[in-house]
C-alpha cells in the first residue's frame, strides 16, 4: 500500500506545510497555549499514540512543558518531556550549522566542488562529486539519491544491529538510480558533508560538532551513540508497526551526521534559539542558511521550502516557522519550530504514526504552539 503523503513526509525527516496562513501574527502571553493541552491528549487518545511530549520555549516566558500517554507501555511509565530519545534528522541542522561556522572562518567554501574535498568518492553510475557543491549537499540539490532507499526491505534484526560506515552508505547511494527531481531530499548528502568535515578539520565529524555545538551550549542531554544500540540516561521507549514492536534498541549508524543524535526537548529548543539568534554563526552565515528553495510539495507540501538545514513551513496565523523536523525507524519523532517572534516549540512522540490523519494532527499541535495568543 503506498504510504500517505502526509505519513511519508513526516518519516522521511520532513516538514508538512499548515493550513494557508492569514495575515495576521500573534504574540504569546506566557501562558499555557490554549488548547495545545488537548491536541496533546488527541494524540494519545483519539490517534492511539503510545506517548507524546512537548516544550515551549520564549525569550520573555521561559518553558512549559506537558506530556501524555506512556514513555513504557510494558511498566506505565508515564511520558515525560525531560526524557531522552532519538531526533533523527534534527541532527541535520547541527551538521549543517557546522560545515558553515567551517565556511565563516574560510576554512571551505559552499560553492567548492565536492572534488575538491573528496576526490573520487563520488563517481560512476552517472554521479559526479565535480558537478556538486557543498551547498547542493545541505539543501539537498545534489541529484544524489537516499542511501536509505537501498535499506527499505532490508531484515529489520540486521539493520537495527548493522554498524554502516559512511562510505559504505555513500556507496550504497550510488548503486541507485538518480531522483527525478532537482530537489530530493537525501540523508547521503549529510553523510557527505560529515566527511567534508573530517578532511577539513582532520577530526571526525561527530567530535567537531560536539566541540563546536554540544559543549559549548552545555547540551548535556545530547550526544553521539557510536556503536552503542542503547539510550543512556532516562528516555522513553520507543513503538513502530501495528504490533508496537520496541524499536528503542537500535544501532542508529545508517543515520551518522544525518541522524543519529540522541537529544531532549529542551537540548533541541537550546540549540534551535542559539542558531536563529545569531550566536552560532556569523550574521552573512546565517543568512546563508535561511535562503531557502522549494521542496518536493509532497514532501514539504506547496508552500514549505528548505534551506541549508533548515525548514520553513507556513503557519496558519501567518508568516512561518522555522525548524527541522526528524524520525527513526524504530519510533521516535521529533518536530521542532520556532516563530518570528522568537517562541519556540519541540514536539515528540515514541510511536511511529500509521495515518494521515496522525501526521496531520501532529502539524497542528505544533500550528497551536506558534499561534496561541
Amino acid at each position: 500500500m503506498k504510504t500517505p503523503a502526509l505519513l511519508l513526509a513526516l518519516l522521511t525527516g520532513m516538514a508538512v506545510a499548515a493550513p494557508h496562513p492569514t495575515s495576521h501574527a500573534t504574540t504569546w502571553n506566557c501562558e499555557a497555549p490554549p488548547g495545545l493541552q488537548h491536541a496533546l491528549e488527541e494524540l494519545t487518545g483519539r490517534h492511539q499514540l503510545a506517548g507524546a511530549a512537548v516544550e515551549m520555549a520564549a525569550p520573555t516566558c521561559g518553558r512549559w512543558t506537558s506530556a501524555t500517554g506512556r514513555a513504557d507501555l510494558r511498566t506505565g511509565r508515564p511520558m515525560n518531556a525531560e526524557d531522552r530519545l532519538r531526533i533523527g534528522s534534527v541532527t541535520k541542522t547541527f551538521t549543517a550549522t557546522t560545515v558553515l561556522q567551517l565556511a565563516d572562518e574560510k576554512r571551505l567554501s559552499l560553492d567548492t566542488p565536492l572534488e575538491r574535498y573528496l576526490p573520487g568518492l563520488v563517481r560512476g553510475n552517472g554521479y559526479d562529486g565535480r558537478d556538486i557543491t557543498v551547498r547542493d549537499l545541505l539543501r539537498h540539490t545534489s541529484g544524489l539519491p537516499d542511501h536509505g532507499d537501498s535499506l527499505a526491505t532490508a531484515d529489520i534484526d540486521w539493520l537495527r544491529h548493522h554498524q554502516f560506515t559512511p562510505r559504505e552508505l555513500v556507496s550504497r547511494a550510488l548503486q541507485l538510480p538518480p531522483p527525478k527531481a532537482t530537489w530530493h531530499y537525501s540523508t547521503t548528502n549529510y553523510i557527505l558533508a560529515g566527511l567534508v568535515i573530517e578532511k577539513v578539520t582532520g577530526r571526525p565529524a561527530e567530535k567537531e560538532i560536539s566541540r563546536r555545538i554540544i559543549k559549548p551550549l552545555k547540551l548535556r542531554d545530547t550526544y553521539w551513540p557510536g556503536k552503542s544500540e542503547h539510550i543512556r540516561g532516562r528516555h522513553s521507549r520507543s513503538y513502530f508497526t501495528t504490533e508496537r514492536v520496541d524499536g528503542t534498541e537500535w544501532n542508529t549508524s545508517a543515520g551518522g551526521v544525518g541522524g543519529a543524535l540522541i537529544s531532549t526537548p529542551r537540548d533541541v529548543n537550546t540549540f534551535f534559539a542559539a542558531l536563529l539568534n545569531g550566536r552560532l554563526l556569523s550574521r552573512p552565515g546565517l543568512a546563508e542558511m535561511r535562503n531557502t528553495v522549494p521542496g518536493d510539495p509532497d514532501r514539504l507540501g506547496p508552500d514549505g521550502r528548505y534551506g541549508l538545514g533548515l525548514i520553513t513551513s507556513p503557519l496558519s496565523c501567518g508568516d512561518h516557522w522555522t525548524g527541522h523536523t526528524g524520525s527513526v525507524r524504530g519510533g521516535h519523532n521529533t518536530i521542532s519550530a520556532a516563530a518570528p517572534d522568537g517562541r519556540q516549540v519541540t514536539l515528540v512522540i515514541n510511536e511511529s504514526p500509521r495515518t494521515d490523519a496522525t501526521t496531520a494532527a501532529l502539524i497542528a499541535a505544533v500550528d497551536t504552539a506558534l499561534c496561541a495568543d
